[in-house]
This record gives C-alpha cells, structure tokens and sequence, in this order.
C-alpha cells in the first residue's frame, strides 16, 4: 500500500480545502494549481508558506526568507507571527535585522539543509528562544549572491525526516516554478504599463509643442538624462501634470 498523507483543511479562507487522506500526488497537484492561480510574487509566497504548514510533514509554521552573501536574512513571507518575530528586527525596529542563522551557509551547496534540535545545535539561539525545536530550510533561488529559502519549523525536536525532506524538495519545486511564472508576468505587465506611460508622455509633448513622436520621444530621453530620472518617472510625473490640469 502507497504511503498516504493526512492533510488537515486550511485555517485560511483562500487556500483550497484540502480532503482529509488524500495521497502525495493529488495534494501536491491541488497545492500547484493554488500556487499558479496567484496574481503576484508576493501573494505566491504568501500562499506557499500557508501550503508548506499543511502539506509537510511534521510543519507546524513556515516562513520564506532572502539573504545575501555576507547580509542580513529578510523574512518576505510567513504563516503566523511565531516565525514573523524570528527574522524581524529587534528593539524599536531600528536595529538590523538579524543575521542568517549558521545552518543557511550549507544552502549556498546544498537544497536543503535540516536542524534536528535548536536546543543543542550551535547557532540556533533564535529558533530556540522562540520555542522551535525543529527547521527544515529548502532552497528556492540560488543567485549569486542571494538565497531565496522556504523553512519549515516545529515546536518539537527531529520533526523532519527524510519523509518529510523528501515532500518539501517535490512542494518548492512547484514553488520555485510558480514563483519564476509569477516574477515574469508582473515584469511583462510593468512593460506594458511603462509602454503606455510613455507613449502617453510622448503625445502630450507633441501636443505641447508642436514637433511629430520621433521629436518628442527624444525630448523625453535628453530631459530623462538631463534630469538623471527614469524615464518611466518622468514620464509619469508629465502625465500626472497634465492630469492634474
């Protein structure tokens, strides 16, 4: 008998209801399907960290984080509070955020890397000063000077085993897809928005001072460069002129 997976049903409105004894398969497919619906980056991560709670085994929270070589960790997303206060700043919110537990440094070779206990492993003060026991970090981006990682965290000592490291390399694989397709639709849309800006900014021009689109576009581009201002900006700030008037 093929081993099944109890995925309990969502705390969250948006996320698909999932059937309780459902195989890994069939959850990794609803979870996909949930990830590619979304209509930005960030509400991806959003979902993935949600998803990541109830479809690996032993999660109890999730969060995703980026870091850079040699900088600090930067929490993006994540599935509750717990793991909020874990990557945010400390103090009155001037202080830096802290800097990216030891274990991350394994990620820079390997896609996963895991904390069997947070109480008796160096360098995972954090994660035991917030009551987790247990991390499973899982590579979504490696670029070269900046780590994209989904972890999932447990209240309990050696929540993760291979199991449950097995499912998070197959769940940020659909992530790590979703996210690309994501990252690409919202660059597509801000072209076509930055297109219309332009070209809007360029009639008005025209318009202004009598010269034909070749003339005005160039006029744009000397007053972009003139001005050191992008010319998506400047653009902008003629049309909202004109708008204003």
């Amino acid at each position: 008998m093929p081993k099944r997976f109890v995925v309990p049903a969502s705390d969250f409105s948006d996320l698909p209801l999932f059937p309780g004894d459902i195989e890994l398969p069939e959850a990794l497919t609803v979870a996909a399907q949930r990830l590619h619906d979304t209509d930005s980056a960030h509400n991806t991560m959003r979902a993935a960290v949600r998803l990541a709670v109830h479809l690996l085994p032993g999660a109890e929270h999730a969060d995703i984080a980026v870091t850079e070589r040699g900088g600090a960790r930067r929490t993006v997303a994540w599935s509750d509070d717990v793991v909020r206060e874990v990557g945010a700043p400390h103090g009155d919110g001037r202080e830096p955020t802290p800097e990216p537990a030891p274990y991350w440094d394994g990620l820079w070779h390997a896609p996963v890397v895991r904390v069997t206990d947070s109480e008796t492993e160096d360098g995972c003060a954090a994660l035991a000063g917030a009551g987790l026991r247990s991390a499973l970090a899982l590579r979504l981006r490696a670029e070269k000077r900046r780590l994209t990682v989904l972890t999932a965290y447990s209240g309990k000592p050696r929540a993760f085993d291979e199991a449950a490291t097995r499912v998070g390399r197959l769940f940020t694989a659909h992530v790590s897809l979703a996210l690309d397709s994501a990252t690409v639709r919202e660059q597509l849309t801000e072209a076509m928005r930055t297109r219309d800006l332009i070209g809007q900014a360029t009639g008005i021009l025209m318009e202004r001072l009598d010269i034909d689109a070749a003339e005005a576009f160039d006029s744009l581009v000397r007053a972009s460069q003139r001005e050191n201002v992008k010319l998506r900006d400047l653009a902008r700030r003629i049309v909202d002129t004109k708008n204003a008037t």
